[in-house]
């Protein structure tokens, strides 16, 4: 099941919804932060996921002028791949392949100026990206619990990755150039 099948599957889990209430519930949580769901694929994973008969769809009719919209509850096939993939999520060390790793591979390979100031900027936008996270985290207080430690882990992650990069630029910084 792919990172965003998951996703999606855990939200229609919690309860049963149609493509936009997914939608915005992908927004409000700020899921995009870490899982790769576009607005345009919801549709697709959604008719995925109903084919491989881990959810059901049924046409339910809006009170009102309007159209009718199909609204998807979790199969017991659902409940089960969900509770596996969960466990499996939670247990299975996850290989973290980076291309700024790669980029640190070949740091030889640019001058140490340069490399000053590209990792000057990746800190200046990991800076950026946690203060968006944490106010994105602040607006919609109270939230689940669960729902809470995604954002603090999102934030710690962040945090110590800056932690770690402001010691490696005064590293950098300190080194003598050997070109």
């Amino acid at each position: 099941m792919t990172n965003a099948e998951f996703a999606i599957l855990s939200l229609i889990s919690e309860k049963d919804s149609h493509g936009y209430e997914i939608e915005s519930m992908i927004e409000k949580r700020g899921m995009r932060e870490w899982t790769e769901i576009g607005f345009s694929s919801i549709y697709y994973i959604l008719k995925k996921l109903e084919k491989r008969r881990l959810i059901k769809g049924k046409i339910v009719r809006q009170s009102g002028p309007g159209r009718s919209r199909v609204v998807y509850s979790i199969s017991a096939a659902g409940r089960k791949a969900l509770r596996s993939s969960t466990l499996e999520a939670l247990s299975v060390p996850q290989r973290a392949t980076s291309l700024f790793q790669l980029g640190l591979a070949n740091l030889p390979a640019v001058a140490k100026g340069d490399a000053l100031a590209s990792l000057r900027q990746l800190h200046e936008g990991l800076s950026e990206h946690r203060e968006h996270i944490q106010a994105r985290w602040e607006a919609q207080q109270p939230l689940p619990f669960f729902v809470d430690a995604m954002f603090d882990l999102a934030l710690t992650k962040i945090t110590t990755e800056l932690d770690w990069l402001d010691r490696f630029i005064n590293q950098l910084e300190h080194m003598h150039d050997e070109n």
